[in-house]
């Protein structure tokens, strides 16, 4: 089962119907990427808008993005969106990527500048490469026809903690050819609708759709929104904080403020949700059978 041609996210959003998305990142193992297609499958059954793969850190996994896509798209029959870092690459190599991206009709990109390598502590673009999200962007859009997605952050960037200037660095990744906007993940959709208010105020008026990472063990919560710069509003770490050692009870709280928010952000005026799952199904599926806006 497949496509034979790829379809526009872009032009899914235009349809006002809400898009409800999942992202996963490529195993490290043949057998585990075999059990993400099934998780992938499982996840099928809820009509997803597309599923997007990460790229790694540093492009490590950059064969193994390519090699998922193409086969969530072409066994599952699900549209899919690869994610293209900067990292490690210079101009030429990353027209190759595009190339074979286009030649196995996928037509969406989410295009980052991407983090530095493990044991890197910043960020060192490649002599022929790009140095920010917005020139890669801009070299998509001049050189092919893709759909390109751009990263937002409500909170702001870890390393960007001026929020306007942050905000000003989107709407250069938008004027460069960015179609539309995923969001980092948050807690507080007062983040959310915060950050979507401020980024109209500029003149950006792509789609801003929302990222949501159902909580599912609260040592890995931590983690993420250490290196992310989210934060865990209050009612949520008092939810959480008293049962971190019963892996039940924190799925199901997870899914019980993921619910909430869906719910909220799609009554609100989101265009839809985009699950970080975690290459995982259960409270993301969970989330969305729930979900009464669907």
């Amino acid at each position: 089962m497949g496509q034979a041609l790829g379809v526009k996210i872009s032009e899914l959003l235009k349809t006002g119907k809400k898009s409800f998305s999942f992202e996963f990142f490529p195993p490290k193992t043949d057998e585990d990427s075999a059990q993400l297609l099934k998780t992938a499958e499982t996840l099928r059954a809820l009509d997803p808008s597309y599923i997007s793969v990460t790229w790694g850190a540093g492009g490590s996994t950059g064969r193994k993005t390519l090699d998922l896509v193409t086969g969530i798209k072409s066994k599952l029959g699900v549209e899919t969106m690869a994610h293209l870092t900067c990292v490690g690459a210079s101009r030429s190599e990353i027209d190759a990527v595009l190339a074979e991206i286009h030649s196995k009709n996928i037509e969406n990109i989410l295009a980052l500048r991407g983090d530095p390598p493990k044991g890197q502590a910043d960020f060192v673009p490649h002599p022929d490469g790009f140095r920010y999200a917005d020139e890669l962007v801009a070299h998509i859009r001049k050189r092919w026809n893709f759909c390109v997605a751009a990263a937002g952050y409500p909170e702001g960037h870890p390393q960007t903690p001026d929020k306007k200037k942050d905000l000003e660095n989107l709407k250069r990744k938008v004027d460069a050819g960015a179609d539309f906007v995923v969001t980092q993940l948050f807690f507080d959709n007062g983040d959310y609708f915060d950050f979507v208010d401020r980024a109209r105020k500029i003149g950006i008026s792509v789609p801003i759709v929302p990222g949501l990472m159902p909580v599912t063990n609260v040592a890995q919560l931590k983690r993420f929104t250490a290196m992310c710069g989210a934060r865990i509003p209050d009612v949520l770490s008092r939810a959480i904080e008293p049962v971190q050692d019963d892996p039940e009870a924190v799925v199901r709280i997870g899914i019980e403020h993921g619910l909430k928010q869906a719910e909220n952000l799609v009554a609100g005026g989101a265009p839809g949700i985009h699950f970080y799952t975690l290459n995982r199904s259960l409270s993301t599926s969970e989330i969305l059978k729930r979900l009464s806006h669907r």
